[in-house]
């Protein structure tokens, strides 16, 4: 049977363009849809009865897709409902509650192949149920510490005897005043412990500072783990690579094979088949674990290394085993 994939992006999303550009080149169906079209340019008709699952149609003006024909969904980072113009604020929040429940409810009701499934996507994106879970899976995590409180944040510097890190514990970009902002990981300084105040305004993630040779993103798309070293070339880059991309320099390597393992496990763990890894690598060669990113990026790794991340996607999609 064909594989028809369901691919629900942002229409400007570059990486997922890559990722269809593979599955039409190797002559899948694709049907490629945005929430932001739903419900003025997206059409969902669905039926569900005692002898079959949720069949009907996904349409729009240019495109059609049998939801029974569906045997794998793409699913990254889509934009909020369009609604139409004239609807009151309380009109609104009760169409899009109906649009997320409705639409969203039959899509994630489809029985095929997900990358991911935004339910599984929505419980990983916790930083600490990750660091939790790669613990129990046998990967090594940094001291951590999350809190509101000055004090603890002193006690648990001086557990620690060395320096730390504060990063944000949920996404570190907003957006203020048109202008889109990163908060960058910060290596605090004595000054900074001595000056904590605003600390108790809301959660903060610290971290015992690990030494590091480089760090690793290790792109896991189904079963391929595809890893690139991450080399900083300034004090910025070292402590977050983000901070300054033209420094850095990449060179694809291997997983260890204990690291593999636990990676795996993990994967399966939160019920993820991509993610983006963080690793630090010491400079005697131990892997430590920071984070995990269901929707992480991907595609300048790709153009960086040469690692065929795009094409381990679409295997995953299609059910195709490296």
């Amino acid at each position: 049977m064909m594989a028809c994939i369901l691919v629900i992006a942002a229409q400007d999303d570059w990486p997922t363009d890559r990722v269809v550009n593979v599955l039409t080149e190797r002559g899948a169906q694709v049907f490629r849809m945005d929430t932001a079209e739903f419900p003025q340019d997206l059409t969902l008709a669905a039926r569900l009865d005692a002898v079959h699952g949720w069949h009907g149609r996904l349409t729009t003006a240019h495109r059609s897709m049998r939801l029974a024909e569906v045997t794998g969904v793409y699913y990254r980072s889509p934009n909020h409902f369009t609604l139409p113009a004239g609807m009151s604020e309380a009109e609104q929040r009760f169409a899009a509650a109906q649009a997320r429940a409705g639409l969203g409810g039959v899509i994630t009701a489809l029985d095929c192949r997900w990358v991911n499934h935004p339910a599984a996507m929505s419980r990983a994106e916790y930083k600490p149920l990750q660091l939790t879970a790669a613990r129990t899976c046998g990967l090594a995590i940094p001291p951590t510490l999350i809190t509101n409180d000055a004090d603890a944040v002193r006690a648990f510097a001086s557990d620690m005897h060395r320096p730390l890190i504060c990063k944000p514990v949920a996404s570190p970009v907003f957006i203020e005043e048109d202008t889109l902002k990163t908060v960058y990981t910060r290596r605090l300084a004595e000054d900074d412990l001595a000056d904590l105040s605003g600390l108790d305004t809301t959660a903060h993630l610290f971290q015992a500072w690990m030494d590091k040779a480089h760090e690793v993103r290790l792109t896991v798309a189904g079963d391929r783990l595809l890893a690139a070293e991450i080399h900083a070339g300034s004090q910025a880059a070292h402590v977050d690579w983000r901070s300054d991309y033209n420094s850095l320099t990449y060179r694809a390597t291997e997983t260890p094979d204990h690291v593999a393992a636990a990676v795996r496990r993990l994967m399966a763990h939160l019920g993820l088949r991509f993610a983006a890894l963080d690793f630090v690598v010491s400079p005697t060669g131990e892997w430590t674990f920071l984070e995990a990113n269901p929707c992480g990026q991907w595609d300048w790794i790709q153009h960086a290394t040469g690692l065929p991340i795009a094409e381990a996607i679409a295997d995953e999609l299609q059910g195709v085993r490296p």
